[in-house]
């Protein structure tokens, strides 16, 4: 069987990295990869750390493109690598624009379709935006469903999805969390992004981890957030570190707001090992971000959600993580909450999954051969 692996951002590289590496144990499937390069910069840390070496880049990367002309970019490129691979499956990732177009791309060409990452559901599909309506749609187009729990499979049933293409594995960013964290625990293993941290951000205080992207957050959402940081940086006891997303939209706020504040380290955006590692040491994080909500729990981190609605509730009903939207005061309050009074989860198993989802997913294809 050939097998095309198609993604094009960090955190699809981060979740399919572990995949990557299952299904190249099988000598009878051929596997391919092929990276949009939605993201660059971010993207090429995560292959390097996890030794994966691309077969086709189309390297789309602009700055500030417009989602309609990196969509019609992706599907024009695309269009020449399936053609050339010709594979039996392709696989994407998710909810991102890489993910829809690569496959509304197969689905042209006759080329069934997996789904990673499938069933997540918002219904609100201007939150997210785009990915709420990214994945929605690929879900369509998708002939094999690899949902991350029941909640996802549900939702899946709930639209019609016959239940023999639904397989449910669990999320393969655990399998990823996991993998990342024996490498950085090894005693010979040396990350000068680590280190550089070590030397300059004083971690005897309660860390307060903080990461932001999403569109619907721009503007006045960003600086709600900024404000309820420096109310919390005014306590001796906390120190806000903040990888700084690069989109300009996220920057120039932050920056303007928050540089050169007291407790509050900005830092460019940390390579996905340095932020597990962060991870590791902070008290709580304070995130929009999906994928932090979903590994958060396998580390005991609280987590604050800076959105309106999560397509991850799981999470939120086993009480590893709170959506607090984006008004500056119940920021403010929520974070002061849990620097007070948390003391640790009674509950520490993850509901996104036990490290295993990339090997379920490879012996279901192998079961179909």
């Amino acid at each position: 069987m050939k097998i095309l692996l198609c993604f094009g951002t960090r955190p699809e590289a981060i979740k399919m990295a572990p995949l990557f590496h299952e299904l190249k144990k099988q000598v009878a499937f051929e596997i391919k990869v092929c990276v949009t390069a939605q993201h660059r910069e971010m993207l090429d840390q995560v292959l390097d750390f996890f030794e994966i070496v691309p077969d086709y880049d189309l390297d789309l990367m602009q700055t500030n493109q417009t989602l309609n002309k990196l969509s019609a970019s992706i599907l024009y490129k695309i269009d020449e690598v399936l053609r050339e691979v010709k594979p039996t499956l392709v696989l994407v990732h998710g909810d991102t624009t890489t993910s829809s177009m690569v496959a509304l791309a197969a689905f042209h060409l006759g080329i069934q379709v997996g789904h990673i990452e499938a069933g997540l559901r918002s219904f609100n599909k201007q939150a997210p935006f785009p990915e709420e309506i990214n994945r929605q749609f690929t879900s369509k187009l998708a002939d094999i469903h690899f949902t991350p729990t029941k909640i996802a499979t549900q939702n899946l049933l709930n639209e019609g999805v016959q239940s023999q293409s639904i397989v449910q594995t669990g999320n393969t960013v655990i399998d990823a969390l996991f993998w990342a964290s024996g490498k950085i625990a090894e005693k010979e293993y040396i990350h000068p992004e680590i280190e550089l941290l070590k030397s300059t951000i004083p971690f005897g205080k309660k860390i307060v981890l903080v990461t932001g992207h999403r569109r619907e957050n721009f503007g006045l959402g960003f600086i709600n957030l900024c404000e309820a940081l420096l109310t919390i940086a005014k306590r001796d006891d906390v120190n806000i570190v903040y990888p700084v997303h690069l989109n300009p939209n996220v920057q120039d706020v932050v920056k303007e707001k928050l540089a050169n504040q007291k407790n509050i380290y900005l830092i460019p955006p940390a390579s996905y090992p340095a932020f597990v590692w962060l991870m590791y040491q902070s008290f709580l994080i304070v995130t929009d971000s999906g994928g932090i909500q979903e590994e958060a729990p396998s580390l005991g981190k609280p987590v604050l959600v800076t959105r309106t609605v999560s397509e991850r509730p799981e999470g939120v009903e086993a009480g590893f993580s709170q959506i607090v939207g984006t008004e500056q005061e119940n920021i403010e309050k929520s974070i002061v909450e849990l620097l007070d009074t948390f003391s640790g989860f009674n509950n520490s198993e993850n509901p996104y999954g036990d490290g295993n989802a990339s090997q379920k997913i490879v012996d279901f294809l192998v079961s179909k051969m």
